[in-house]
């Protein structure tokens, strides 16, 4: 079985059509939230194009850079819901009713 049609003709247009309905969302996201979660969605469609091209090109130095990509997106993500949720306590300290 080869798998140079499939990621070319199936899963690459795919995963470009999803980047663009992401970009999307980043630019006309509501909330600042829906923003950070579409960034986060965003680099993993990213990892997935670089498997992708890994798969596809043979070249397993890709791999890891899509797994040092994966950690620093992961610590991003939980390092902005600290200060996120740390900014809601502070505000609610100060906020008398």
């Amino acid at each position: 079985m080869n798998l140079e049609p499939i990621i070319i003709y199936f899963i690459l247009p795919v995963l470009s059509l999803s980047m663009l309905l992401i970009f999307i969302r980043v630019f006309r996201g509501p909330s600042l939230m829906d923003r950070v979660v579409a960034l986060d969605l965003l680099v993993i469609v990213g990892i997935g194009s670089f498997s992708a091209y890994a798969i596809l090109f043979d070249r397993e130095v890709v791999i890891d850079i899509s797994l040092i990509l994966a950690l620093i997106a992961f610590l991003s993500t939980v390092a902005f819901t600290y200060y996120y949720v740390k900014g809601d306590q502070e505000k609610d300290k100060f906020d008398v009713r």
